[in-house]
Parts: C-alpha cells; sequence; structure tokens
C-alpha cells in the first residue's frame, strides 16, 4: 500500500532535489529526470549511479534468504519479537499524528504492528523482503539509508530494530546522520542493537547456553538459521561507550537506556523454544497448506515447518497464543528486573535538539 501521504516527504535520492513529481508509474525528479518506479506495493527509491564499499547479505544474498527465512507471513508480536515490540511501543509514545519510519525494517513486522497507532508509518529497506502483510497496509521503500530519499525534518520518530550490530562504522555513521537529518527537531529515535559486552549475570545467563548445546549434541535442534540471521553481525560499535559516541556525532542525544540481560530470555530461546519447534516441526502429518524450500537443512526444515503450524494457532488467540503471551511477559522481566545493568544488548531512546 502506498500511502499518498508520502508523495510530499520524498526528495530524489540520486541528487537531492525536491519536491517530485508524481505520474502513473513513478516518481520522477525534475532535475535529472531519473524514474523511482512504482513496484509490487513499494516504490523503488535506491540512488541511482551511487556505488558503495559495504552492501549488506540481505541485498547482496536476497533470493537465498528469500527462501530460507520464511519472512512473508507475519505471526503476532510474541516471545523476543514481541519484547522488542512491547519496549518499543513503551518509550516511543505513539501519537495518533506523528509521521514515523522504520529505518531499516526487514520484513516490516514491527511496522505493521505498529501501524494503527500513528498517522502515517513508511518501512524502509534495501532488501525487499516484505512481509505480505507489510504490502498491504504499510507505506514501503526500497531505500538505502546512506540516501535517504526523504526531505529534511520529514519524520516525527524513527526507529531501528536489530539493525546497527549489521554495519562498519562508516555505514553506522551514515545511517545515524542521514537519520538525524529526516528527524524534526524534537523528534526522537529508538534503537535496539547490541554491542560485545558480557552481561554481569553471564555465569547465570550460560546455563541455559550449555542445556542448549547439550540438545544440539543429542540431535534434538539446531540453530543453523539462527546462524545464518546473525551471520552478517559486524558488531563494529564494541562497547558502550562507542554507542554513546556514534550518537553523538550525529547530534543526537539519549534520553533513556535499557538494557536486556537476558536470564529468562536466553532459557526461553536456547531451551523451551527449541524443544517446542523440534517437537510441532516433526515432519509427519504435514498440511498442504506448508511449504519448506527444499535445499534448507533439516534442522531448518523442522523450524520453518514449526513456526507455519503455530502461525495457523496463534490466529485464533486461544490457549496457545496465551501461553505464548506468558512466555513473553516472562522474558520481558529481564527489562524490568535488570535493565540497569549495562550489558551488550540495549534500547536507547534518542533525541533531535529543538537547536
Amino acid at each position: 500500500m502506498i500511502n499518498q501521504r508520502i508523495f510530499s516527504l520524498l526528495q530524489c535520492p540520486t541528487c537531492r532535489v525536491r519536491p517530485l513529481v508524481v505520474e502513473a508509474n513513478g516518481v520522477r525528479c525534475p532535475r535529472c529526470q531519473t524514474l523511482y518506479p512504482f513496484c509490487d506495493g513499494y516504490i523503488d527509491l535506491m540512488p541511482r549511479g551511487a556505488e558503495f564499499d559495504y552492501v549488506s547479505k540481505y541485498v547482496s544474498d536476497e533470493e537465498q534468504l528469500a527462501a530460507e527465512l520464511d519472512y512473508r507471513e507475519l505471526a503476532p508480536p510474541l516471545l523476543a519479537a514481541g519484547v522488542r515490540d512491547r519496549t518499543l511501543r513503551r518509550l516511543m509514545r505513539w501519537q495518533k499524528n506523528d509521521i514515523v519510519l522504520d529505518n531499516g525494517c526487514g520484513t516490516a513486522k514491527h511496522a505493521v504492528w505498529n501501524a494503527k497507532y500513528v498517522g502515517l508509518m513508511v518501512g524502509s529497506d534495501p532488501a525487499t523482503l516484505f512481509a505480505d502483510e507489510a504490502v498491504r497496509t504499510v507505506t514501503l521503500a526500497k531505500a538505502d539509508s546512506r540516501l535517504l530519499p526523504f526531505a529534511d525534518n520529514s519524520f516525527d520518530k524513527v526507529f531501528a530494530i536489530d539493525i546497527l550490530e549489521h554495519f562498519p562504522l562508516p555505514v553506522i555513521d551514515a545511517y545515524l546522520a542521514e537519520t538525524a537529518r529526516v528527524l524534526r527537531p524534537g523528534g526522537r529515535m529508538l534503537a535496539f542493537s547490541n554491542t560485545r559486552e558480557r552481561s554481569p549475570i553471564q555465569p547465570l545467563i550460560d546455563v541455559s547456553r550449555f542445556l542448549g548445546r547439550l540438545f544440539v549434541k543429542a540431535g534434538v535442534y539446531d540453530f543453523e538459521r539462527e546462524k545464518l540471521r546473525k551471520s552478517d553481525h559486524i558488531k563494529a560499535l564494541e562497547t558502550w561507550e562507542d554507542v554513546l559516541a556514534a550518537f553523538e556525532r550525529a547530534g543526537l542525544r539519549p534520553v533513556k537506556v535499557i538494557f536486556w540481560n537476558s536470564l529468562f530470555t536466553t532459557f526461553v530461546e536456547h531451551v523451551l523454544m527449541k524443544l517446542g519447534e523440534a517437537l510441532i516441526g516433526r515432519s509427519r502429518g504435514r498440511s498442504a497448506s506448508e511449504s519448506v524450500p527444499s535445499r534448507v537443512s533439516a534442522g531448518a526444515a523442522r523450524e520453518i515447518r514449526a513456526r507455519q503450524r503455530m502461525r495457523s494457532r496463534l490466529r485464533k488467540k486461544g490457549p496457545v497464543y496465551y501461553a505464548l503471551l506468558a512466555v513473553t511477559l516472562l522474558m520481558e522481566l529481564d527489562l524490568w528486573l535488570f535493565g540497569w545493568m549495562r550489558c551488550g544488548s540495549y534500547f536507547i531512546l534518542v533525541e533531535k535538539p529543538r537547536s
């Protein structure tokens, strides 16, 4: 869905001119005459002729990842994604007239889950692995965050969930500088990411990791899809001081910080959830609606089947949904109990100064 309100926010990512001219099949720059076409539910607003040293794996390997990540259908916001989403809503305090950018939206699941709370939700990503529901309900742009196709001071709020850990430092600086440019004075940005720092309660957290390794060794499950998803994590911001310095260079002032010391979360993700996936994702009893790529590993196929089967149950919001909601709230306890203790994973809320 392309909301016409986005047209007034656009500028040419190639020559930085605005406004763009709306035509039947796209938007055109009046200076360089570049046509940015309307595609299947999004606008292709990638800068033309730009060459970047760094290209995300999600762009270079988009076709492979499209087959393996099972991204097109969204589940409700539960488990770790649910904790991220609940914290996003709590810290951002959405207003009905907010114009919001999900900068590096991926599937745009957080944009979908929060679109109803704001005036206009825009999702932007250079890869087009957008969920079907996002294509139907969110205004989407194929765009590079180093040259955003939006005018200065366009957005009231911006968020970036699981983004910064993918980038080398020059890309982080460009990403944050562009985010600050399109954010209005007084506007706020929320980022969730992680450094290389260990938690003060890491020995307790590692108990769950140890149990997970025992199950992997026994062949009960594996973490191959998780390794694929995280295979391009760079974590160029290695310490908390690095994080603060990066936002300071972009001119963004910290407002609030919550650390995620994942005591309960690691048990859920490394033991409880993986055992459930191993049980639910067994190959027998496959339905015609299930679709698992043939070239993925046995463990990845089992995990994809489990997620597809669970999504069909979660739509009904029955006992399974409320059981997973209870587990989500258990995971959120990590923030309420230990959020003051510095560790690698963090939520940071920052503000663009008014002057």
